[in-house]
């Protein structure tokens, strides 16, 4: 999983963790400050080295200890762990300012880039590689490789600046050549349940790009660390991380050509990060729509890779919905139907991400939008 890294220790206060952080050099005596009874500091083994070897300085009453490796201090200020069972992770976020839009609250992008933060975490945590594919030893041997084929993400309300959320995620195993993982998100402060999803993962060999079944040596070192008896997120039946995402046909409603990924976009495989997608699949919508409404679920196909040379065409319109058998007059060309949408509680928009040159498609995806409310 290919991840944004939004660790913060400041949530250690709110946690009720009395970890506080100092930084010195190695050979400096600072006045010792009055600290609570534990406290960290980094040390850096030469000053004068070009790659210092960084070292975690745990100290617990008159006692301290170090601890060598770049992830030592960051493991112990990271507020995340597997839970009792070891079978999922739990991590606490705070939401910071830059990751908040216009209303003050996190942005579709900022959950999504938790999510995969968190997945990270937990593939960190159990012992998979940390190359961003959370790979087994068995899958690096094959040159084996996780991408996603399908991300379903709701959200029932959005945590606002400096909230702190909990998420935690579990993985489980999905047919013969795919895994699943779950997350859901919790407002720490009134335990609510603000938010779900779930994905779809396929092996795929990294030399052919072929899709590839998951053996039975993989099936053994992944699985360990899933539930044993089927979760979900989304137990409900029908429920819309389902429902099939019909194919947008032309002339679409709203588009918005010639997209171009932006070096911000690459993840450290080379590869556009998935969550720049969903910015992707947005950028068509009209801004009355955006103006008037607000993102209540999104569930997006991944159907092909994007490289960094690619231009994308981002193309929407509103899903026909059907009652009793009638479809609702919400369907329009060109933009026609957009005055009468924007006055409807709930609306579906179906979206399409396809390539400049060819028309190839890259993902569909469809969105449900619910009013906003009054302020």
């Amino acid at each position: 999983m290919l991840l944004k890294v939004s660790c913060n220790a400041g949530v250690a206060a709110y946690a009720g963790d009395k970890i506080q952080a100092q930084c010195r050099v190695l050979g400096q005596s600072p006045t010792r400050p009055n600290f609570p009874s534990r406290r960290r500091a980094v040390v850096f083994s030469s000053p004068v080295a070009k790659a210092p070897l960084v070292q975690a300085v745990v100290s617990e009453g008159r006692a301290s200890r170090v601890e060598a490796g770049s992830g030592a201090l960051a493991d112990r200020l990271r507020l995340g762990s597997l839970t009792e069972d070891g079978l999922s992770y739990k991590e606490k976020f705070i939401v910071r300012c830059y990751e908040v839009g216009i209303n003050k609250t996190a942005t579709v992008e900022t959950i999504a880039n938790l999510l995969q933060e968190v997945g990270c975490n937990h593939a960190q945590s159990v012992g998979f590689s940390t190359d961003g594919f959370a790979t087994t030893t068995t899958m690096r041997k094959l040159h084996l490789i996780w991408v996603t084929a399908r991300m379903h993400i709701e959200i029932y309300k959005y945590p606002a600046w400096s909230d702190v959320v909990e998420i935690e995620t579990w993985c489980q195993g999905e047919g013969r050549i795919g895994t699943r993982r779950d997350w859901i998100v919790k407002d720490c402060a009134t335990g609510q349940v603000i938010g779900r999803a779930t994905s779809k993962w396929v092996m795929m060999n990294q030399d052919t790009r072929r899709f590839q079944k998951v053996s039975d040596d993989v099936r053994a070192e992944h699985l360990v660390f899933a539930p044993r008896e089927l979760r979900l997120a989304f137990p409900e039946d029908n429920n819309r991380s389902l429902k099939k995402i019909s194919k947008l046909e032309d002339p679409a409603q709203h588009s918005r050509l010639g997209l171009v990924p932006r070096r911000a976009d690459l993840d450290m495989n080379q590869h556009v990060n998935n969550v720049a997608y969903i910015g992707w699949v947005l950028e068509s919508l009209p801004q009355e729509i955006i103006d008037t409404h607000e993102l209540q679920a999104i569930t997006l196909d991944y159907r092909r890779e994007c490289q960094h040379d690619d231009v994308v065409d981002s193309l929407s319109s509103l899903e026909p919905i059907e009652e009793s058998g009638a479809v609702s007059e919400l369907q329009g060309i060109n933009g026609s139907a957009t005055a009468t949408a924007k006055n409807q509680e709930c609306l579906n928009f179906l979206h399409l991400l396809r390539l400049s040159r060819d028309g190839l498609e890259i993902n569909r995806g469809r969105t449900v939008w619910r009013k906003k409310p009054a302020l």
